[in-house]
C-alpha cells in the first residue's frame, strides 16, 4: 500500500460510480455495460486480488494484484492477446493504427514510431508545447467568466499542441470544428454496443455508432489530405521536409498509406483526447481540493520565474506534477487493458484456461482498497519524492504496461505539467456545475455533458 495518509486530513472524495452489493444478472450487466461500463463493477472488485466470472461461457479473470499484473503483461506477455471485445470496440476507430495492430504489423509501426519519443525528441518539443499553452492561458483570460465545458477548450489546446509537435502544423482544419468531430468521433464511436457484448459478427450496425460515421469520414478525409500534402513535400525536397511524426510515417518502410491514415488518427485520438480529459480531471479536483490548489500556486509563483528552460518543469514542479499524476490515478486515461490467453496459465494460485478472457483494470486497481490508503480521495502527496517511490510499479498504470505500454507516455507528462502549470500561473479554475460530475467511460473516462467552470485571474 502506499503511504499512509495523515488521519486528520480532510481530502476531497472524487466522484465515481457507487459500486454495487448485488449481482447484476445478465440482463442488468448488459444495460448497465451499454449505458457506463465504469458501473458494472460490484464492491468486491475493489476489494479482492482476484475475481473470477464468465460472461456467455468464456472465463474471465479480474486481476488486482501488481504481482499478477507483472505476470501476465510483462513476464508472460507472449501468452496474451488483444482481447475480442476490445478490438471489436476499437478496430471501427482506428483500424491498424498501433493500438489495435497485433503481430508484425504492429512491431513494424511502432519501430518506426519510436525516434519521435525519445526523451531527447521529447525535450525539444517542449518549447512549442510551452508556448501553445501560454497561447490558451491568454484566451482564457479574455473571456475571464464561466467556460460552458472547460473540456472543450482543453481539447483545443492540446489539439493545438499536436499540432505544433507531432505535425508541424500541418493539418488544416478550424480548430473548433476538430475540437466538436474529435468530440462526436469518439463519443458516438467508441461506445460499448449490445451487440459488441454479445459477440455478434462485424457486418452487423452498430446503432450507437451511426452518429460517428459523419465525424469519421471528416477524419479520413482530412488526414488523407494532410498526407498527401507531406508526400508531395518530402519528394521535393527530402532535407527541408520537417522531421516530425507524420514524415517519419510516410517514410516508414511497409507501411501502406491506409496505414498511416489508421496511426495518425490513432495519435489524435490517444495523443491529444486523453491529455485533454485527465488536465479536465486535475483542474476539477484542485477546484474542490482549496489546500492543494493552494499549494500548487505557490510552487508556480516561486519556481516559474526561475525556470526557464520548460523541459525541466515536469521534475521541478512536484507538485504541479503530483496534482496530475493523482487525477491520472483516479481518472485514468485507459481504464481497462483486456487480453486473452492463449494458452492454459496460472498466477497468484489463480488458474488461467486457454481462451480465458483476462481483465486488467487500471480503473479498478487505482481504487483498489489494499493497494492504497483511502483510494477514493484526491490525495496529491502519494507522488510527492519521497512518497511516490513507495508505489509499486505494477500498481499505478496510467499508460498500461507492458510491450504495449503508450509510446507516448513521456510525450504526455511533459505535456500535462507544462499545460497546468502555463494555465494556473495565472488563472484559477472553480467548478461551475449544481452537482458533482456524473463519470462515465467512453474511450476514456469523462465527466458527462461536459465540464462547467468559472475561470478568473489571480
Amino acid at each position: 500500500m502506499d503511504n499512509p495518509i495523515d488521519p486528520s486530513a480532510r481530502p476531497f472524495r472524487a466522484p465515481a460510480p457507487v459500486p454495487h452489493a448485488t449481482p447484476l444478472g445478465f440482463a442488468g450487466f448488459l444495460r448497465t455495460a451499454t449505458r457506463n461500463p465504469l458501473e458494472i463493477w460490484g464492491t468486491r472488485a475493489f476489494k479482492e486480488p482476484y475475481i473470477r466470472g464468465s460472461w456467455l461461457g468464456v472465463p474471465n479473470i479480474v486481476i488486482n494484484d501488481p504481482a499478477g499484473v507483472r505476470h501476465c503483461m510483462v513476464d508472460n506477455a507472449r501468452n496474451y492477446v488483444m482481447q475480442p471485445l476490445r478490438q471489436r470496440l476499437l478496430r471501427p476507430l482506428l483500424r491498424d493504427g498501433l493500438l489495435t495492430a497485433e503481430g508484425p504489423l504492429w512491431r513494424r509501426t511502432r519501430k518506426a514510431i519510436a525516434p519521435v519519443f525519445t526523451p531527447r525528441h521529447i525535450a525539444g518539443f517542449t518549447d512549442a508545447m510551452e508556448v501553445r499553452s501560454r497561447r490558451a492561458a491568454d484566451r482564457l483570460a479574455e473571456q475571464e467568466g464561466t467556460v460552458t465545458d472547460a473540456a472543450h477548450e482543453l481539447t483545443l489546446l492540446t489539439f493545438d499542441i499536436l499540432q505544433a509537435t507531432l505535425f508541424s502544423d500541418d493539418i488544416a482544419s478550424e480548430p473548433e470544428a476538430f475540437a466538436r468531430s474529435t468530440q462526436q468521433f469518439l463519443g458516438s464511436m467508441g461506445r460499448i454496443d449490445p451487440l459488441d457484448l454479445l459477440g455478434a459478427p462485424a457486418f452487423l450496425p452498430r446503432l450507437r455508432r451511426l452518429k460517428g460515421r459523419k465525424s469519421m469520414l471528416y477524419f479520413r478525409g482530412l488526414i488523407a489530405d494532410t498526407i498527401a500534402r507531406r508526400r508531395v513535400q518530402i519528394e521535393r525536397d527530402p532535407d527541408g521536409a520537417p522531421n516530425d511524426l507524420l514524415s517519419l510515417l510516410v517514410k516508414a518502410d511497409g507501411l501502406s498509406s491506409g496505414e498511416i491514415e489508421d496511426n495518425i488518427i490513432t495519435f489524435i485520438g490517444a495523443g491529444h483526447e486523453t491529455t485533454a480529459r485527465s488536465l479536465t480531471w486535475t483542474l476539477y479536483l484542485l477546484s474542490q481540493a482549496p489546500d492543494e490548489r493552494a499549494l500548487v500556486e505557490a510552487e508556480l509563483d516561486t519556481l516559474l520565474p526561475t525556470l526557464t528552460d520548460p523541459n525541466e518543469w515536469a521534475d521541478k514542479l512536484v507538485h504541479t506534477r503530483a496534482a496530475f499524476e493523482e487525477a491520472l490515478r483516479l481518472y485514468p486515461p485507459a481504464p481497462s487493458l483486456n487480453r486473452t490467453a492463449l494458452a492454459a496459465d496460472s498466477t497468484g494460485g489463480v488458474d488461467i484456461p486457454a481462451g480465458s478472457t483476462v481483465l486488467v483494470m487500471p480503473w479498478l486497481i487505482h481504487r483498489h482498497e489494499m493497494l492504497w490508503d483511502r483510494p477514493d480521495h484526491f490525495i496529491p502527496s502519494r507522488f510527492l519524492p519521497g512518497n511516490r517511490e513507495s508505489i509499486d510499479r505494477f500498481q499505478y498504470l496510467p499508460f498500461g504496461i507492458g510491450p504495449r505500454v503508450c509510446i507516448g507516455a513521456g510525450f504526455a507528462l511533459h505535456e500535462g505539467v507544462i499545460a497546468l502549470a502555463s494555465l494556473l500561473r495565472g488563472l484559477r479554475f472553480d467548478y461551475a456545475g449544481g452537482a458533482a460530475p456524473e463519470v462515465v467511460q467512453r474511450i476514456t473516462i469523462q465527466p458527462l455533458g461536459g465540464m462547467p467552470m468559472r475561470v478568473s485571474r489571480r
